[in-house]
């Protein structure tokens, strides 16, 4: 079976980062096609994130590491951090958050 790898998120803001989570990804459940995650691997994010460090595994480079066992409502408040999901995806769990149109 495939495991399922999602594009990297890219916020509203450029910020990105890889958001994974199935059978080989530091997640939980540690399966793949979950319906829905507690926990998700956030990886290689492009801008140092205060919020994810503690989760780093090389905390000397911050955006060149893996980010294990992550909860998907700390993913989901990066998100909205930097101004919701412009392309990408996440796993069941992390909210689909998108940007918010100004012009209304």
């Amino acid at each position: 079976m495939k495991h399922k790898l999602n594009k990297p998120v890219v916020c509203a803001n450029g910020f990105k980062m890889s958001v994974q989570a199935n059978a080989f990804a530091y997640c939980e459940p540690r399966q793949d096609n979950a319906t829905k995650y507690k926990l998700v691997e956030v990886g290689f994010p492009s801008a140092d994130e205060p919020l994810l460090s503690q989760y780093a595994e090389d905390p000397e480079n911050l955006t060149d590491t893996v980010y294990p066992h992550v909860p998907c409502a700390l993913v989901s408040l990066v998100i909205a951090k930097h101004g919701g999901i412009v392309s990408g995806e996440v796993p069941p769990g992390v909210a689909q958050l998108k940007p918010i149109d100004a012009s209304g």
